[in-house]
């Protein structure tokens, strides 16, 4: 199933099962999508996308993909590499990623799978953790490579945080739509026709049991946590010249099985 989240023609906030034979609108779930909730018989137009899940936290692994450590000449990790970004930093579909004024012109994208939990959870075996998962959406790990990587030491958090940076959506695909997330074509396109990465989620380093598993080894997993598993080779500052984001551009981020999900982008004055 298709969850959305959107802003109904009535600006209601409500979650629905999307078809997409019927886009422009969705039946509406009621109830709690992380616990018990029913498909209605009622319908209701889609206005604006919302990002599928309010995340409770955002959680996101570097390095995960082999070619992509090798391109930014960084060793293979022995371990998962945790960062975060803020809640603030998510918006969904079709919504503007905004250059920030503090940081314009290092912003790269990164295009990503991201998996949302559907209960709490704690020191789970790799073997468990299939089971707390709710979905999959795509996410764009939107980064100010100068603050990253330069500026301050180097400030992850900071670089990935600004508004904006958390794109996800459109919608999100329950689990049993997909058997193994491990097996998905992911790719970053950017206005359309310029294809930046293209990639497996099967070249991950660390897979998807093992990564909950690892996290939920030192914090507690809350319901409606989104976890980011890392980006394949292709992104903008490793190329020769970098390629970063300017105003006018679009870049989309497109999952096999999930969707695409896209953003234009703007400048923050």
């Amino acid at each position: 199933m298709k969850i959305v989240r959107f802003v109904s023609d009535q600006d209601r906030v409500l979650y629905g099962r999307y078809n997409e034979d019927q886009p422009a609108a969705a039946d509406i779930i009621e109830g709690d999508i992380f616990a018990d909730f029913e498909v209605t018989s009622e319908k209701a137009n889609i206005k604006r996308f919302l990002p599928p899940v309010v995340p409770s936290n955002i959680l996101a692994l570097g390095l995960n993909y082999r070619h992509h450590a090798a391109e930014t000449g960084l060793n293979i990790p022995k371990y998962p590499i945790l960062f975060m970004k803020a809640t603030s930093s998510v918006i969904g579909h079709q919504e503007p990623i905004l250059l920030p004024a503090a940081a314009p012109d290092s912003v790269d994208y990164e295009a990503e799978l991201a998996v949302v939990l559907n209960r709490t959870v704690k020191n789970l075996q790799p073997e468990e953790a299939m089971d707390c998962i709710l979905g999959y959406t795509c996410a764009n790990d939107v980064s100010a490579r100068d603050w990253q990587l330069r500026r301050q030491g180097g400030q992850w958090v900071r670089a990935k945080s600004f508004d904006t940076f958390c794109p996800l959506g459109p919608w999100l695909v329950t689990k049993d739509e997909i058997p193994d997330p491990n097996r998905l074509h992911i790719c970053a396109i950017l206005n359309e026709n310029d294809v930046l990465q293209d990639a497996g989620t099967s070249e991950m380093i660390f897979s998807i049991p093992t990564i909950i598993s690892f996290l939920s080894q030192s914090m507690t997993l809350l319901p409606g946590t989104v976890i980011l598993t890392g980006t394949p080779e292709g992104v903008g500052f490793t190329r020769k010249p970098p390629l970063f984001l300017k105003a006018g551009d679009r870049i989309s981020v497109e999952i096999e099985r999930i969707g695409r999900l896209s953003n234009p982008v703007f400048r923050e004055f």
